[in-house]
This record gives structure tokens, C-alpha cells and sequence, in this order.
């Protein structure tokens, strides 16, 4: 490990800062289990997104969780089971992209995607987003809804929608806490909120 990161071998099984550099490239918080191998799967982390400033820089496409969904409630699996995946798909194109000079729409497409859905995960220090925020988060980013808007307008968007959809539409967050379940109600207050919120802000932009 001392050889590894550079530095000067000494008689401790570890270089002293080696933990300090771990906890900045991953939170960690877990509770153990002697019944699952103390563990909850395998995490590969990812210098080139470290170095991107994505931080935790966790490889989604190698990652593998044994909990996975099981923690989530099912509103929760219904927004966003395809979401690894996307973003999975999007690290590989990016990489590949990089190389390539004439990319067909398609492709274009899915970048955009990509680069806006990784954006979204990006959370403020000492924020935490509820469940319904969460889910109303990762619903308007795989559906396209950010697509139009620039990279460092979506952060911003996304808190003005939140309050729109809990002053506006406060039935969305009771449907969703009292079934655990996206229904079709709850879809369609979402979307209401989400195209009168996007009006609303583009205007906003303009002026």
C-alpha cells in the first residue's frame, strides 16, 4: 500500500493518511453483518471521476450492491430502475466520445442525458432530500425533462421545482408517503408541476 500511493514503507501495516485520503473519495457510513461477509457487495471507485470532481467516484457499471433495490419502496424501483444502467451506459459512450468527431443523434442525445443525470445527483453539504424529492428528482431527469436546459441551470431548476411541487402540488408527497407506491395520480401532478414550474423558470432565465 506504502509503495503504491509513493510513500516511504515504515513498520505500520498502512501509510498514516491513507484512511483521510479513503473518506474523500467514499462517505462511509454501513452497519455490519457477520450473516452477509460484513459487507453489502463491492464498490470500485473511479480515478478519472475523482479527479472530475465526482465525488463519491463509485464506477456504477462495475459496482454491485447485494441490497440493491430492497431497500427502496417500490415509488422509489418504479422511477428509477433504469437509472444504473443509463448512467452506466453514459460513462462508456463519454469515454468513447472523446475520441470520436462526428457522433449521430442518437448518440448526442444520450450524452445529454447523461451529463444532466449525473448533474442531478450532485447534492449541496447538509442538505438531505426526502424520499418524495428524491424520487420527483430522479423522475424529471429520466424522462427527458431536463434535457433542454444548460448543465448549470439544472442544480437550480431542480430547488425551484421542489418548492413549486410542495407549495402547488401538495398532493403529490401525500400520495407517495401513505402509499409508498407512484401512481398514476402522483404521476400526473408531477408532470403538471414540472411543465408549469419549466415555463416558468425559462421565462425567468430570459429576463
Amino acid at each position: 500500500m506504502s509503495l503504491l500511493l509513493r510513500r516511504p514503507p515504515r513498520r505500520e501495516a498502512y501509510p498514516r493518511d491513507v484512511f483521510y485520503l479513503h473518506s474523500r473519495l467514499l462517505q462511509r457510513a454501513a452497519k455490519s453483518s457477520s450473516r452477509l461477509g460484513e459487507g453489502n457487495g463491492q464498490i470500485f471507485l473511479s480515478a478519472d471521476l475523482f479527479n472530475a470532481g465526482i465525488r463519491p467516484a463509485i464506477n456504477m457499471g462495475i459496482s454491485v450492491s447485494r441490497v440493491r433495490s430492497a431497500a427502496q419502496i417500490k415509488a422509489m424501483k418504479q422511477v428509477a430502475d433504469n437509472l444504473k444502467l443509463e448512467l452506466a451506459q453514459f460513462a462508456e459512450l463519454e469515454a468513447f466520445a472523446q475520441f470520436a468527431s462526428d457522433l449521430d443523434k442518437a448518440t448526442q442525445n444520450q450524452l445529454v442525458r447523461g451529463q444532466r443525470l449525473r448533474e442531478l445527483l450532485k447534492q449541496s453539504q447538509s442538505a438531505p432530500l426526502t424520499v418524495e424529492e428524491q424520487i420527483m428528482t430522479i423522475y424529471t431527469g429520466t424522462n427527458g425533462y431536463l434535457d433542454s436546459l444548460e448543465i448549470g441551470q439544472v442544480r437550480k431548476f431542480l430547488v425551484e421545482l421542489r418548492t413549486y411541487l410542495k407549495t402547488n402540488k401538495p398532493q403529490f408527497q401525500e400520495i407517495i408517503s401513505s402509499t409508498k407506491t407512484f401512481t398514476k395520480e402522483a404521476e400526473t401532478l408531477l408532470k403538471e408541476a414540472i411543465q408549469e414550474q419549466k415555463e416558468r423558470f425559462l421565462l425567468q432565465e430570459q429576463v
